[in-house]
C-alpha cells in the first residue's frame, strides 16, 4: 500500500532572524516524518543583500542533496510608497500583502501536482491567512520568538485599553506612563512587567507599528495550531498559561537552531571563520567574552567607545563582533572599512595580546568554542536559543523588537542571565563604560547559580528533542493532527 504523502508551504517574513529558523523547521519536520515534503515560498527585498545570498544558497544545496525542502522564489513586487507606512513593520507588512496573488498562483500550482496538506505563515506574514481560506487549506503559525512573547501579542488586544489608560505620549512619540509604579500583567510572564520593556512598536502609538502588532496579534487565533520554537523545559511557566480555552493548541518545538553556521554562503564566512577559531583555539576555556548584536544589530561612535574603555578596564579576553549602521532603511548593519576610527586612538594596539575586534561573525560557532565564557548579547531568541545549547551565560544588552522582553525573562523569570540593561533600546541613554564592567564581572567571575542553571538547561535542551523528550513529543502531536486532518477530508470527499 502507498504511503500518504503530505505536502507544506511556509512563507517567512524576509529577515535572517525569522527565515533560518523557518528553514530549520522545515527541514526538522521533513526528517522527522519522511511522509511529509516541504516547499518555502523566498520573497526578496533586493536592499538586504546578504538575506538574498542566504536564500540563494538554499536553492543551490537542495539541488546537490536528497532534502525534501524545496524553495520557489516568488515574482518581486513593487514596494509602498513612502506615504504609505510610517515604521519598518509597517513597510514590511504592506509589502508582504503585495504578494498574496503570487503565493496563491505558487501553492494552486503545487495544489494541481500534490496534496497540500497545510500553510505555516509567521509572524509577520499573518496576510497570507487570506489565501489559504480562500484556497480552503489549512493554516498554522509558526513563531520563532518565545512563548512569553507570542503570550503578549495574544494578550495586546486586551492590553490596549490599559496603555490608553495608564499612558500620555510624550514628545518623542513614545507613550510615557503616567504612574512610574504602573506594571502589566501579561499572563505568560510569571512577574509583572515594568512597560520600559515593551516593543518600540508598541509604545510608538502614534505610528502605524502599534496597529500592525494589533493586526498580526488578532490573526493568530485564526490559524489551526501555533508551533513555537522553545520547550516546555525552557518556559514553563508561559505555554501552561498558552492552554487556554478559545487559543489555537500550541506545539512547543524547539530548540530549533541552525547548527552549521554561514560559512557556506557568506562572502567573508570560511575565512573569516577560520581566523577567529584560531584566535579563539590559543585562549583558555571559558575565558573569552563575547559580544555581539545579531544581525540586524549596530550601535553608533559614542556607544562604541564606551565599550571599548570598558573593555580594556576589565581586562577580560574578548571576542567583538562591531558591524556599521545601516546606510538606509531597509539595508542591514555592514561592515567597516576603518573600524579603528571609531573606537578610542590605540584601543586596537593597547588590547592586540587580550581581545579581537572582527565585523561579521558566525555566532553559532563561536558559542561553541569551549573559549567562551560569557556572552554580551542583543537577546534575540534564535541567539539565547544558541546560547543555551551551548551552555553559554548571557549579559543583556537587548536593542530592538521585542529583545528588552526576552532579557527580561532570561534575567527575571528563568535566571539564566545577567543584566547589564533590560531596557536599551535606540535613543536610550549610553551604557557607560563602568555600567559594561560591572556587568562584564557579574557574568565571568560571579553568578555561580546563573552558571548552574545554564549548565541544566543546556542538558535539557538536548534531552527534550530526543525520542520521548517533550520537544518531540509535541511535533509527534502535531504532525498527528496535520495527518489527521487531511485524512478526515479525504473521508468526507
Amino acid at each position: 500500500m502507498a504511503m500518504d504523502k503530505y505536502e507544506v508551504v511556509f512563507i517567512s517574513t524576509p529577515l535572517i532572524g525569522n527565515l533560518v529558523p523557518t528553514v530549520e523547521f522545515a527541514h526538522h519536520l521533513t526528517r522527522h516524518d519522511p511522509r511529509f515534503s516541504a516547499t518555502i515560498l523566498i520573497i526578496t527585498v533586493h536592499e538586504r543583500i546578504i538575506v538574498n545570498l542566504y536564500t540563494q544558497s538554499l536553492a543551490t544545496a537542495a539541488s546537490h542533496s536528497q532534502s525534501h525542502v524545496n524553495f520557489i522564489h516568488l515574482p518581486t513586487v513593487q514596494p509602498p510608497t513612502p506615504d504609505q507606512y510610517q515604521s519598518s513593520l509597517g513597510y514590511t507588512s504592506l509589502f508582504i500583502d503585495k504578494h498574496k496573488p503570487h503565493v496563491k498562483h505558487a501553492i494552486s500550482t503545487l495544489a494541481s501536482i500534490t496534496s497540500v496538506a497545510a500553510l505555516f505563515v509567521d509572524m509577520f506574514t499573518t496576510s497570507m491567512i487570506d489565501v489559504a481560506q480562500d484556497l480552503g487549506i489549512p493554516c498554522y503559525l509558526f513563531f520563532a520568538s518565545p512563548a512569553s512573547f507570542l503570550g503578549f501579542m495574544l494578550h495586546l488586544p486586551a492590553l490596549a485599553t490599559q496603555l490608553a489608560a495608564d499612558f500620555v505620549d510624550s514628545h518623542s512619540g513614545l507613550i510615557a506612563p503616567k504612574d512610574s509604579a504602573i506594571e502589566l500583567i501579561i499572563p505568560t510572564f510569571s512577574k509583572p512587567l515594568p512597560p520600559s520593556v515593551l516593543p518600540s512598536s508598541v509604545l510608538k502609538r502614534n505610528e502605524d507599528g502599534y496597529f500592525w502588532y494589533l493586526e498580526h496579534a488578532r490573526r493568530y487565533t485564526e490559524t489551526m495550531g501555533i508551533v513555537v520554537n522553545t520547550f516546555l523545559e525552557l518556559e514553563p511557566h508561559a505555554i501552561a498559561s498558552l492552554s487556554i480555552s478559545g487559543l489555537p493548541p500550541v506545539y512547543p518545538v524547539g530548540p530549533i537552531l541552525n547548527h552549521t553556521g554561514a560559512s557556506q554562503w557568506h562572502p567573508d564566512g570560511a575565512q573569516l571563520h577560520d581566523s577567529i577559531m584560531e584566535w579563539l583555539d590559543q585562549q583558555p576555556p571559558s575565558s573569552v567574552v563575547f559580544l555581539c548584536f545579531g544581525s540586524m544589530g549596530s550601535l553608533k561612535g559614542p556607544q562604541l567607545r564606551e565599550i571599548a574603555i570598558g573593555l580594556e578596564r576589565s581586562g577580560y579576553r574578548f571576542l567583538w563582533s562591531v558591524r556599521e549602521p545601516p546606510k538606509g532603511k531597509l539595508d542591514l548593519p555592514g561592515e567597516y572599512t576603518n573600524v579603528e576610527a571609531v573606537l578610542p586612538a590605540g584601543f586596537l594596539d593597547r588590547t592586540a595580546g587580550l581581545g579581537l575586534v572582527c565585523g561579521w561573525v558566525q555566532q553559532v560557532r563561536v558559542l561553541s568554542h569551549q573559549a567562551i565564557g560569557g556572552f554580551v548579547s542583543h537577546c534575540g531568541w534564535n541567539s539565547i536559543l544558541e546560547s543555551v545549547w551551548h551552555g553559554v551565560p548571557i549579559a543583556t544588552w537587548p536593542v530592538y523588537a521585542e529583545q528588552q522582553m526576552n532579557a527580561f525573562e532570561l534575567v527575571k523569570e528563568l535566571g539564566l542571565g545577567v543584566e547589564i540593561r533590560l531596557d536599551y533600546r535606540e535613543g536610550s541613554d549610553l551604557v557607560v563604560a563602568e555600567e559594561l564592567e560591572r556587568g562584564l564581572r557579574r557574568l565571568m567571575d560571579g553568578e555561580d547559580e546563573v552558571k548552574a542553571k545554564v549548565r541544566e538547561m543546556k542538558s535539557k535542551s538536548r534531552m527534550v528533542l530526543m525520542e520521548n523528550g517533550s520537544s518531540c513529543k509535541s511535533l509527534a502531536s502535531l504532525i498527528q493532527e496535520i495527518s489527521g486532518r487531511i485524512q478526515g477530508l479525504k473521508k468526507d470527499c
